[in-house]
């Protein structure tokens, strides 16, 4: 059997007459930056998240860096984000000019360390940036009492957790903002790069959308140096129609990641997915760890089944940060679970049958 990591033409075949019909009707619109569709996709969007505001932005990594410029987060101030997350949620903070703080994961979620977070604070502290990781909500009430405490902005990076909740909320509207990425990879994916920006914070929302448009909000008439940061008129049409279907897809995600969590549970060596009791995930992905990683990793590849790493190389010993001086060891856990996570096939169209054959597969393989 061939079990790809995620199937990318299921989605289209299902929704196929709804992707057609969102694609005929942008192009009879004449109207292809930042109109009706892009409007209604926002309005939506905000609905589905539980906030008043959404605005689209080009993806995921902009949403991060234009909700910290709005809050005027600039060189001189320190954001705290977490050492062990995709490069994009440092890059973001990077951006803007001011100084990254990381703070290690708890191990059992991943996910940052709310307990770790105060004894990083200093003076220059302007903001917490919590991911919820693999699609998982980070713990956020006590994130969120360590930053009124100090006054600090909580920012979500929401990349990965498209209808995940966190004691029944959504993630996405569980800080001051929150960044969405609509790549094509993930639960609520486009058909190219695409983001967003949540928040129930109406200045916020303003100023994103002033510094997504070139600073301005009348053609020609320029109030700030802003960017070209808009969500695409198009993809905008396609996630409308992809959003309806989100907590079914969510919902067939759960199914696969309850089968390997019974299918795989006492396998020698692997350690499973921590779910916290107030966590629902939206299961963006299923990352399991072992010791011996990468011959899990080739016998999988052997059996056919596409797996990934999520992620090989923590940010602060990537070459990308190679100028902080950050050495091996400096953030133990980050550097363990970029040795020891892989991410089994998870995906709305992946089958029982198929879910089977990877349990199996990879039961035989760490005997």
């Amino acid at each position: 059997m061939k079990v790809p990591f995620l199937d990318f033409v299921a989605p289209y075949e299902e929704l196929k007459a709804g992707l057609d019909e969102a694609y005929f009707r942008f192009m009879r619109s004449a109207w292809y930056v930042l109109g009706k569709e892009v409007e209604a996709f926002e309005q939506e969007f905000a609905d589905y998240c539980g906030v008043k505001y959404c605005v689209g932005v080009g993806n995921g990594l902009e949403a991060l860096h234009l909700i910290l410029r709005a809050y005027d987060i600039k060189a001189g101030d320190e954001v705290i984000v977490p050492s062990n997350t995709y490069i994009a949620t440092w890059l973001a903070v990077s951006y803007a000019g001011a100084t990254l703080v990381p703070v290690e994961p708890d191990p059992r979620t991943c996910n940052l360390d709310p307990d770790r977070i105060e004894g990083a604070i200093t003076p220059r502290t302007k903001a917490i940036m919590p991911v919820h990781l693999y699609g998982q909500p980070a713990d956020m009430d006590p994130i969120l009492s360590v930053a009124r405490r100090h006054g600090l902005k909580v920012i979500e990076d929401n990349a990965q957790a498209q209808g995940a909740r966190y004691k029944g909320r959504r993630t996405g509207s569980l800080g001051d903002a929150a960044g969405n990425s609509f790549y094509p990879g993930k639960n609520l994916g486009a058909f190219g790069d695409a983001g967003a920006v949540t928040t129930d914070d109406a200045s916020l929302a303003d100023r994103v959308r002033l510094l997504r448009n070139y600073g301005s909000r009348k053609k020609y008439y320029n109030e700030v140096k802003g960017y070209n940061s808009r969500l695409d008129e198009l993809q905008a049409a396609f996630l409308r129609v992809k959003l309806a279907k989100l907590d079914a897809w969510n919902g067939r995600r759960r199914i696969v990641a309850a089968s390997y969590l019974t299918e795989l549970n006492g396998a020698s060596g692997l350690t499973l997915p921590f779910v916290p009791e107030w966590a629902e995930p939206a299961w963006h992905l299923f990352v399991v760890r072992h010791p011996r990683r990468n011959d899990l990793q080739t016998r999988l590849t052997e059996a056919g089944i596409g797996t990934l790493i999520h992620y090989p190389v923590p940010p602060h010993l990537s070459g990308a940060y190679a100028e902080a001086g950050w050495a091996r060891g400096t953030f133990p856990v980050a550097e363990t679970m970029a040795e020891t996570v892989l991410s089994l096939p998870l995906g709305p169209h992946l089958s029982a049958d198929e879910a089977g054959y990877v349990a199996g597969q990879t039961n035989l393989a760490v005997k």
